[in-house]
C-alpha cells in the first residue's frame, strides 16, 4: 500500500470515529433526561385538537383537604420549571407553611417549546377576529373544565377550593379571560405579562360581568410585567415590525387592571401587581412564575362550611 492510500486509510478511520454512533460499551453513552416524579399524556378535546398533559406529583401525602394544583399553560416550556418551584417548595414546607402541590402542564406534542399557531388558537378570545386559527379560548377552557381537571381529580385528592392558573403572554390574556367569564373555575389567576391589546383590548369588555358577581366568592390575581416591556426592542428589527411593537404597549394596560380590580369592593387585599426589574417579555415568565406561585401557595385555605 503506497504513502498517498495509507493517509486516505487514516483519514477515513478518524472520519469514522467522529460519525459512527457510540456503542452499548462506550461508558459516555448519552440517553435521554427524565424529570422526576413526572408523568406525561397526549389525548384529544371533543373538537379533535391534541394536546399533552403534564403531571407532577409530589412526594409527600396530601393534606387533609386534598393536593391544591397550579395549572400552566405552554406546559412543554413551563411544566418543567413550575414541577421544579413546586419541588422546592414542598421539601422546605416546614419552614414555608406551604403544602405540596400537584403540578399540571397543558402543552401539545411534539418537541417545540411553544406552539404558536395552537395557542393563538386556544388562548385568544373570541371577537372581530374569528375563524379556526384564533378565538378558541371558551372551547379551549371547557376542554380544562370538563377533561383535564375532572382526568386529575379521577387520579389523586385534590383541593377544590384551591387551584390556580398560570400564563404568559397570550397565555396571560387567556388567565384574564378566565377570570372575567368564570371566576370561579380557579381560586388564584397568574397573568403573565398578558397580551391586553389583543383585539383592541376586547378581554377588558369582561370586566363589567366581574364587578357585577356581588357575594360570590373573590378569586386572586396576580399579574406581572417585565419592567424593559416597552422599551424599544433591541435587534435588527424592520421599521413595520417597530412600529407594530411600539402598538401593542404591555405595561399601561397590566397597570391600570391591576388598579381597577383593586378597587372593587371586597378585592383590594386579593390582588398583587408586579413590574419585575430588568426584565422583558420573552423570559419575564420565570420570575414572575416564582413569585405567582409563591402567591397562590401562600394563600391559607378557607375553611369548609359546617
Amino acid at each position: 500500500m503506497g504513502h498517498s492510500a495509507r493517509r486516505l486509510k487514516a483519514c477515513g478511520l478518524v472520519l469514522a470515529a467522529w460519525v459512527l454512533p457510540a456503542t452499548a460499551s462506550d461508558p459516555h453513552t448519552w440517553s435521554e433526561v427524565t424529570l422526576p416524579a413526572a408523568q406525561q399524556l397526549d389525548l384529544r378535546s371533543a373538537e379533535g385538537h391534541a394536546y399533552r398533559i403534564y403531571l407532577s406529583v409530589p412526594a409527600a401525602p396530601p393534606p387533609p383537604g386534598g393536593y391544591p394544583v397550579f395549572y400552566v399553560l405552554d406546559g412543554n416550556a413551563a411544566f418543567p420549571v413550575a414541577a421544579f418551584l413546586a419541588r422546592i417548595s414542598a421539601g422546605r414546607r416546614d419552614v414555608t407553611g406551604h403544602p405540596p402541590a400537584l403540578v399540571v402542564g397543558i402543552g401539545y406534542p411534539g418537541a417545540t417549546d411553544f406552539d404558536v399557531p395552537a395557542r393563538r388558537r386556544d388562548y385568544t378570545p373570541g371577537g372581530s377576529q374569528p375563524g379556526p386559527d384564533a378565538g378558541r379560548a371558551t372551547q379551549f377552557l371547557d376542554f380544562i373544565e370538563h377533561t383535564v381537571k375532572p382526568l386529575v381529580a379521577a387520579r389523586h385528592p385534590v383541593d377544590g377550593q384551591r387551584q390556580a392558573l398560570f400564563g404568559h403572554s397570550f397565555g396571560g390574556l387567556f388567565v384574564l379571560n378566565a377570570l372575567f367569564t368564570r371566576p370561579a373555575a380557579f381560586s388564584t389567576y397568574i397573568a403573565s405579562s398578558p397580551s391586553i391589546w389583543w383585539d383592541g383590548q376586547r378581554v377588558l369588555q369582561g370586566l363589567p360581568a366581574l364587578q357585577a358577581q356581588g357575594d360570590a366568592p373573590r378569586p386572586r390575581v396576580h399579574i406581572s410585567v417585565g419592567a424593559l416591556e416597552d422599551d424599544p426592542p433591541k435587534g435588527n428589527y424592520p421599521p413595520e415590525m417597530r412600529a407594530l411593537l411600539d402598538s401593542r404597549k404591555m405595561i399601561p394596560p397590566a397597570r391600570e387592571l391591576a388598579a381597577r380590580l383593586g378597587a372593587l369592593p371586597g378585592w383590594r387585599e386579593r390582588v398583587a401587581y408586579h413590574e419585575l426589574a430588568g426584565e422583558d417579555h420573552g423570559p419575564v415568565w420565570l420570575p414572575a412564575m416564582s413569585r405567582g406561585m409563591q402567591f397562590f401557595l401562600d394563600t391559607p385555605r378557607a375553611p369548609l362550611p359546617p
